[in-house]
């Protein structure tokens, strides 16, 4: 079936028009939002497909992720040197290759570090601590780790996503819920989505999808930057491996409960907090908001209008190759534009917790607040607090080693999820993308959902663990 736009008075415009909806939005919900049982854990099917393609890549897929990285650094440096007449002003080769110098310094950065690991070579001093790039605390771990698993879901989900996002799903399930999403949470309903998708599948599926909609206009500075930094929630599945880490895996049901609980806390109050609340209602390119985009017309109820924005995006739908070519750039665009990135503050963040004290100075004034709260263990359990900003594994990996007090545990695996922004992929990829947040910010964000959510997970805690 050909996905040309149809014209509304030709034979079967109504029925073509449906038909366009509903295929390729039901192939997208269940590729990236069902959850079927694999192996004895429920996971979604773009996660068994990216396991697949790591799986078949696994003997190259490093060496593949470093020829991406520095082959980016080293054409991205000549690009912004030459700018070469041949990329043209809007293209999207030149919107990947011609970058900022604070870009072209973290693409520069992450394809040294990449190298470094790759090769296992060179390191440096910090005082007296020599400080191993290459180590598999710090490259290693996002190189063999993170990056084979990012490379793989890039590549699905950026062919993929456009079923989800070009065929009136979005605008189906937006129009329903905004009188739910934006009284509560001040963001459009189609965010429900994202966060779906992220819930059930990965948290970078949710700002990859949060960012092309922000592109294209969807989402003003406001909400793509609220979307990005509280919906775009870890999935169930990390959420097992968390809690198994920290040996609670039989207290995973109240270990969940706990974490949706604080993770709706932290999205009522934080976003209506600097420094999100500060974020302007306007659109990418400045343009102001006009009206009420998602008022309800007149005369029409909330299903009806829903399935007439629905259907009016499907009738204006790109064909099968545009569709498919949409799906290619984007693929692209995250594997060459986001990898180095991620890599490149991903180590460096990493470097800082494994090698310096900075974020147990950071995590001393917790220490009142937990034995506050009557958590065992306080000063251990702080000294984990601000190391999730690093990577959200560190906290469960520190808890499991050093902290007996089974509560204690159960509240540093809960607040580790609930942070949400951590450097080694979250803050990276929103570092890398368009969405307007900087670092400084992504920190203070982090500090006040730990201060939203913790003060739930020790209530919770206390209740059901005990």
């Amino acid at each position: 079936m050909s996905l040309e736009a149809n014209n509304a008075t030709a034979p079967r415009s109504n029925f073509a028009t449906i038909m366009i909806f509903l295929i390729p939005s039901l192939i997208g919900v269940f590729l990236f939002m069902t959850p079927i049982n694999h192996g004895g854990e429920f996971t979604i099917p773009i996660a068994i497909l990216a396991k697949l393609l790591k799986g078949l890549l696994a003997e190259h897929i490093t060496l593949i992720v470093t020829a991406v990285i520095v082959s980016m650094s080293v054409v991205s440096l000549a690009a912004s040197a030459l700018k070469p007449k041949f990329l043209k002003e809007g293209s999207f080769i030149r919107h990947l290759l011609v970058v900022s110098p604070i870009w072209l310094v973290a693409r520069t950065l992450g394809a040294i570090f990449v190298l470094m690991t790759y090769l296992k070579v060179g390191a440096f001093s910090i005082g007296d601590t020599t400080v191993e790039i290459h180590s598999d605390a710090v490259g290693g771990l996002v190189l063999h780790e993170l990056m084979p698993i990012l490379f793989s879901v890039f590549i699905l989900a950026g062919l993929l996503l456009p079923l989800l996002l070009n065929f009136g799903l979005l605008e189906l399930v937006g129009t329903l819920l905004t009188k739910v999403m934006r009284p509560l949470f001040g963001v459009p309903g189609r965010s429900a989505v994202n966060c779906v998708a992220s819930w059930l599948g990965d948290g970078s599926v949710g700002i990859l999808m949060t960012a092309k909609q922000y592109e294209e206009k969807h989402y003003t500075q406001r909400e793509a930057a609220i979307i990005g930094t509280t919906f775009s929630a870890v999935s169930i599945t990390f959420c097992l491996v968390v809690i198994g880490q920290v040996k609670l895996a039989h207290l995973f049901a109240p270990f969940y409960l706990t974490v949706c609980m604080a993770g709706i806390a932290a999205a009522l109050i934080v976003p209506r907090l600097p420094p999100l609340r500060f974020k302007k209602d306007v659109y990418i390119d400045g343009e102001e908001v006009k009206g009420n985009p998602e008022a309800l017309p007149e005369g029409k109820t909330l299903l009806k209008h829903s399935l007439d924005v629905a259907l009016d995006k499907a009738r204006h739908a790109q064909t099968i190759k545009e569709t498919m070519l949409d799906g290619l750039k984007n693929a692209v665009d995250m594997v060459f534009a986001v990898l180095p990135v991620v890599m490149a503050i991903g180590t460096i963040a990493l470097v800082i917790a494994e090698y310096t004290p900075v974020f147990q100075w950071l995590g001393t004034p917790f220490i009142p607040l937990f034995e506050l709260m009557q958590i065992p263990e306080a000063e251990k359990a702080a000294q984990t607090v601000v190391v999730g900003f690093a990577d959200m594994f560190i906290p469960s990996i520190l808890a499991a080693q050093n902290i007996n007090s089974e509560l204690t545990r159960f509240v540093v695996a809960a607040m580790s999820v609930t942070q949400l922004i951590y450097m080694s992929e979250v803050g990276a990829l929103l570092l890398g993308s368009k969405i307007p947040v900087n670092i400084f910010e992504l920190f203070m964000i982090f500090v006040l959902r730990t201060l939203v959510t913790l003060p739930v997970i020790a209530l919770m805690g206390h209740w059901l663990v005990g």
